[in-house]
């Protein structure tokens, strides 16, 4: 039998970082839709980012980008967060927008634009002491497009090169995510496409470089949880960006494309050992058309939904069936967990938590959209042209 106690005592404890940018015009690299209300400033969305937790009580931290998120004070940015009752949280650098990079960054071929690139992830640290973050997370898009355009072998020293250094500068409290990705931008090998070659960069760089499962960021048919399982077995295991795709990286709503996929790799977590803070929980996700707080709203909330079907998972029946083989016993375990309506139990933990049980709803009737939209007038909406 389930402890529905110990279910409502983790739920309400649970954390997801909402991502700064999710919050400002994106789209496709065809083009970005803009909205009325939209932030122009990191402030700005640090106020959007309080409304979410606000409603949701559960998305405490707001990860920063750079240069996207850059101000000239980050201790009173950090300051300001406080006092909207935020932290901020991950720091996430940006390699992949300056010309420079047309042929990659660490793994560059020339040095010179390999140090640029460098101090650029120096100054994220320098950022992370300044806000308090405990995360640099590093995504890269360097790769070839064509065999023979650059030596691959070559390209994996100096990114080993590079991560060393990033690593040796960082605080003792601090942590290097290494996010992969297994195309896209670049089409015939990407220097981080999987997480074998992450996990072999964090293992030979130390136990504070762990590697960032993105769900978007995978061949069709992987198997997610698989990863998930074998890096919280190894320890390596630091972070995930929730998202949804249906065709490649689109970014879209966590949980939206696949709700049973992302249940199975709560499930995952849950049973690795990898529901503890030690494991960050973030959204990375490019609102194309849909209004950007009732997304990540909704975002949170079908995490939420996720990780309380996998904590309904009778684990003792879950193994009596395994270890006696019977196959359709233990599919049904899963499956009744999963087709549990979770919403009512869900409500229940938000009000007693003093929330309303439905956060979109609240988000709504709060009139925050329509206050926005009339105030944030003029200015330069946030946002990555396309």
């Amino acid at each position: 039998m389930t402890d529905i106690a110990a279910v409502k005592a983790a739920l309400a404890g649970q954390r997801i970082e909402t991502p700064s940018w999710g919050y400002g015009n994106s789209g496709t690299r065809f083009k970005v839709f803009a909205q009325a209300g939209v932030p122009r400033t990191p402030w700005e969305k640090l106020d959007d980012a309080a409304k979410v937790h606000e409603f949701t009580g559960a998305a405490p931290t707001v990860a920063l980008h750079i240069p996207w998120d850059r101000v000239d004070d980050y201790a009173a940015l950090a300051s300001y967060a406080k006092e909207r009752g935020l932290e901020l949280g991950t720091i996430n650098s940006n390699t992949f927008q300056d010309d420079d990079y047309k042929l990659g960054s660490v793994c560059h071929p020339d040095a010179t634009v390999r140090r640029k690139a460098l101090d650029h992830l120096l100054e994220c640290v320098d950022i992370m002491d300044a806000t308090g973050s405990k995360d640099l997370k590093l995504w890269f898009a360097d790769g070839t497009n064509y065999p023979g355009q650059d030596d691959v072998r070559e390209r994996q020293d100096r990114l080993a090169e590079g991560l060393a250094k990033v690593y040796e500068r960082l605080g003792d409290d601090q942590r290097l995510l290494l996010e992969y990705k297994f195309f896209e931008p670049a089409f015939y090998t990407t220097d981080v496409p999987d997480w074998g070659t992450a996990y072999a960069h964090c293992l030979k760089l130390g136990d504070r470089a762990q590697v960032v499962v993105d769900t978007g960021h995978h061949a069709p048919g992987t198997n997610i949880e698989f990863i998930v399982a074998t890096l919280l077995r190894e320890g390596k295991l630091g972070a995930f960006d929730f998202n949804s795709r249906f065709y490649a990286d689109d970014d879209l709503m966590a949980g939206a494309a696949d709700p049973f996929q992302l249940f199975r790799i709560m499930y995952e977590v849950i049973r690795g050992g990898g529901f503890t803070p030690d494991v960050a929980f973030m959204l990375d996700q490019c609102h194309n058309i849909e209004a950007k707080i009732p997304a990540i709203i909704r975002s949170v909330m079908n995490v939420q939904e996720a990780t309380a079907k996998a904590l309904l998972v009778d684990r003792v029946a879950l193994t009596a069936a395994q270890r006696s083989g019977d196959v359709l016993a233990a599919n049904a375990v899963l499956m009744d967990a999963y087709n549990t309506d979770v919403r009512p139990l869900l409500g229940e933990v938000r009000e007693e938590l003093g929330l309303d049980a439905n956060p979109v709803a609240a988000y709504h009737r709060s009139g925050w959209a329509a206050k926005i939209a009339e105030e944030r007038v003029g200015g330069q909406q946030a946002g990555w042209g396309a």
